[in-house]
């Protein structure tokens, strides 16, 4: 090559890419210049497909010359240092050659390529430049105009079906062939294989860059989840009595930082030592990062220094744990998908795409828009500026979804509580609540015969559905059915999660569709969040709107997340009666709490699983209820949480609820006072005035603070775990949630799901943080219940909350127990497993 002619392939080089052969650069093709070195591949027997052989000099001259004067193609000359090495044909498919083949998308680039023939002596042939070529090329054709390249979002191609070594270097280069068709091209038919190949197909072929499908699953963020897991799996296990660390105080002759202990667990061939504090109800907290596992060796020696690895611990622990062997796998892989989760999670906080607990605190300590008068408690909603109450409302909205998706720990107490089996990558991260998306529900309608709708007293049919459904949805809806002969007076809507969607109704149900008995309608048009149970989700597009839960036929946290039809039908007259209740309560009342009813309910039963002998999952899969928003129910600067984010903790380890506390400005004992007063105050008078129980766990409960200080709650779940644990005589309707047991069984529903499974954690992040020490913390406790005790003297009821001991009912007990069903929800009081007594912190001296 002449020094001339590396100047000009420098000067007009538009691409360069580097290769392992080598950087290759991409220049537009001039005729003149350039038709010998094309003429000359051309004429070469390995080029046949190009059907030019014959061609001259000055015939490819021409032939370049056309190419480069149409605006719909561009021809490209690929120099490797500077020598000639491939001649590209760059093209429009929709004006060019395919017009009536292939329907062109925008962005698509049509390609031919030319790669010069071996060289005849095989000691001259460089390895490899072909597919470094053919991966320079794609590249260039996808690469974005302002970086050089031709700005495609697909890659078009139509190779003869007969050029098997062509069609395996589009293969290598992540071509999809969409079907054969027929080209004409300079007089040439051939049956082509039309192939596409996108930005992702060519990342992720074996010529493309590679792509990481879980770039969370890496090094840190494994020991780190592995650390937390052990942790929590340490503490909780040993709180449930399933084995028992020692002081260690002679294993190093040190004690553990920050006023912890050190201690020490021995199992078959392992031991493991951690620094931990206890507190009152026999809580642990174990610093991960002191987690030491070792492989049992002599004493004084030390063994062997092992990685900390949670499914291992679960392995090791296994003789204690007494896990079913068919079903060890089952929660290991629930205890796999947890540690993922974890994974995940931190990986989003720590790239910012999750808020850390002080962004989260700015928005719910944010005043309301409108100046000073825009956050007065007192103020009627009606008096606020409309636009401002909009913008207020917005707000809320977006800090409660905000904190929805921030949390890293999913259920306090259980140690796998994210299983999720059933779900893929891809769903995790299309469906999982800490990924903070948005989906659309899919729509199916349900013939009416076969379907129930059951309504709160105040719902009607018309009312649900033209609140919850456009006029377009439902024209649209009415419209498909009719298309097919069917009259949509005979169908009721049902809305369902898109993985239920995609997985069971087109397969488990596909006699029901295709008879007509369930028709798939598509989405609707607003967009939902999911909540931290997952199935249940939020309106972004409309969120006065309800929640709408699914069934979600998953394995999580030893439930297949299904909702049963037939159980249902009683949900909304059992929210009707339970709120009723609480709206009529003036003690309730002024407490501010209330419930969220579930105010419609609909399942599907026309299908065969409702007609076998006995009761099977596959009878939980269609069906769908109706959750009132909590967000209509706010006033200026009211913001809402979940009360399950007062035990969050960030990727940095602060803690929200410290975080709240410090920017409130309220002295801690008041805070705590507050929330007791929202929380727990409201829980015990519903238990000691009416023998009425909640499942009042952190995702059960919807705190609603102002200035940061929590003061007044929603309780929500109300149709699956409300129980009235006495014989008062209920309506017919509401007959099941009678579940009368013994006055020290009633305390229970305090002790075990209250204390036990809220209260003492929450103390253990404040008294760690030194927010408020335990002592306190208990003490307020007290004076909530003999504040109630105080103010209603006149209750007769046998509860005693003030009683030395309580019955220790273990959660984690119950799922190892059965990783598939851990209790009968028909009798979930006989499916209880205890370890003795725990005292009682706030029992009398």
């Amino acid at each position: 090559m002449t020094a001339a002619t590396t100047a000009r392939a420098a000067v007009d080089s538009v691409f360069a890419v580097g290769t392992r052969r080598g950087e290759l650069t991409f220049s537009p093709v001039d005729p003149d210049h350039d038709a010998p070195v094309v003429q000359g591949w051309l004429a070469h027997p390995a080029s046949g497909a190009w059907h030019m052989t014959d061609l001259g000099v000055d015939d490819v001259r021409d032939y370049l010359g056309a190419v480069a004067a149409d605006d719909a193609q561009d021809g490209w000359l690929v120099r490797l240092d500077d020598e000639p090495v491939a001649y590209v044909e760059t093209y429009d498919p929709a004006r060019v050659l395919l017009t009536a083949v292939h329907d062109a998308a925008p962005g698509d680039v049509g390609m031919h390529l030319l790669v010069a023939p071996a060289p005849a002596d095989p000691a001259a042939r460089r390895r490899g430049l072909t597919d470094a070529v053919m991966s320079a090329v794609v590249r260039f054709c996808l690469a974005d105009a302002a970086d050089g390249g031709r700005g495609g979002a697909r890659v078009v191609v139509e190779p003869d079906v007969r050029n098997a070594p062509i069609a395996a270097k589009n293969a290598a280069a992540g071509f999809r062939v969409l079907g054969e068709v027929e080209v004409t091209d300079g007089g040439h038919t051939k049956t082509a294989a039309l192939s596409v190949c996108t930005r992702a197909d060519f990342a992720a072929s074996p010529l493309g860059a590679g792509v990481d499908p879980a770039p969370h699953l890496r090094a840190d963020l494994a020991d780190h989840a592995h650390r937390h897991l052990a942790a929590k799996a340490l503490a909780e296990l040993t709180h449930e009595r399933l084995f028992a660390p020692v002081a260690d105080g002679t294993a190093d002759g040190t004690s553990g930082a920050g006023g912890a202990t050190r201690y020490r667990l021995d199992l078959d061939g392992v031991t493991y030592t951690f620094d931990a504090r206890t507190f009152v109800l026999e809580h642990w907290v174990i610093d991960p990062a002191s987690i030491v596992r070792t492989a049992r060796g002599d004493r004084e020696q030390g063994g062997t220094a092992l990685p900390v690895d949670v499914l291992e611990l679960v392995a090791e622990l296994q003789p204690s744990l007494q896990i079913p062997d068919e079903l060890l796998a089952t929660y290991l892989e629930e205890l796999s998908s947890t540690l993922a989760a974890a994974m995940a999670k931190r990986d989003r906080e720590l790239s910012g795409r999750t808020p850390d607990a002080a962004g989260l605190v700015a928005g719910l300590t944010a005043p309301a828009p409108g100046g000073p008068g825009g956050a007065d408690p007192d103020r009627d909603p009606a008096d606020q500026d409309p636009a401002d109450r909009a913008e207020d409302r917005r707000r809320t909205a977006e800090t409660f979804q905000a904190v929805e998706a921030a949390m890293s720990e999913g259920h306090p107490g259980f140690v796998a509580n994210n299983g999720r089996i059933g779900f893929s990558l891809p769903d995790y991260e299309a469906f999982a609540p800490e990924r903070g998306g948005r989906l659309r529900l899919q729509w199916v309608a349900a013939r009416r015969e076969h379907t129930h709708l059951a309504l709160a007293d105040d719902q009607t049919e018309s009312g649900l559905y033209d609140a919850e459904l456009s006029g377009a949805e439902r024209a649209a809806f009415a419209d498909r059915l009719a298309a097919r002969g069917l009259d949509p007076a005979g169908y009721l809507y049902l809305p369902l999660h898109p993985w239920q969607a995609e997985h069971r109704l087109p397969i488990t149900f596909a006699a029901d569709v295709a008879r007509g008995d369930l028709v798939p309608l598509g989405p609707g048009a607003d967009e939902y969040t999911p909540q931290q149970s997952i199935r249940t989700m939020f309106n972004r597009t409309r969120p006065e709107r309800h929640y709408v839960k699914v069934a979600l036929a998953i394995q999580n946290m030893g439930f297949l997340r299904g909702l049963s039809p037939a159980y249902m039908r009683a949900t909304p007259a059992i929210n009707d009666w339970v709120a009723d209740l609480v709206d009529g309560d003036a003690t309730l009342g002024s407490a501010g709490f209330g419930v969220l009813r579930e105010l419609a309910a609909a399942g599907y039963t026309g299908d065969v699983y409702h007609r076998t002998p006995r009761p099977n999952a596959h009878r939980k899969m269609l069906a769908a209820l109706w959750r009132e928003s909590p967000l209509p129910r706010t006033a200026p600067g009211e913001r809402l949480a979940t009360m399950a984010s007062l035990l969050h903790r960030d990727a940095g380890g602060r803690a929200l609820v410290t975080e709240l506390v410090r920017a409130s400005g309220t002295d801690p004992a008041d805070w705590v006072r507050a929330y007791l007063d929202a929380y727990l105050y409201p829980l015990v008078h519903c238990l000691r005035a009416h023998d009425l129980a909640f499942m009042p766990h952190g995702e059960n409960l919807v705190l609603v603070l102002r200035d940061g200080v929590v003061r007044r709650a929603f309780m929500k779940d109300i149709g699956e775990e409300v129980a009235v644990l006495s014989d008062r005589a209920l309506p017919e309707q509401v007959a099941r949630i009678a579940a009368p047991v013994d006055d020290a069984e009633k305390a229970l529903a305090i002790f075990t799901d209250v204390f036990d499974g809220v209260l003492r954690h929450l103390a253990g992040i404040l008294a760690v943080d030194g927010v408020l020490g335990e002592d306190r913390f208990w003490a307020l406790v007290g004076e909530c219940l003999d504040r109630h005790e105080a103010e209603h003297p006149d209750l007769d009821s046998g509860v005693d909350l003030r009683a030395a001991g309580f019955a220790h009912s273990c959660l984690n007990r119950l799922q190892l127990r059965n990783t598939l069903q851990m209790v009968d929800l028909a009798d979930q009081s006989s499916s209880l497993i205890y370890a003795g007594t725990l005292a009682n912190p706030v029992g009398r001296r």
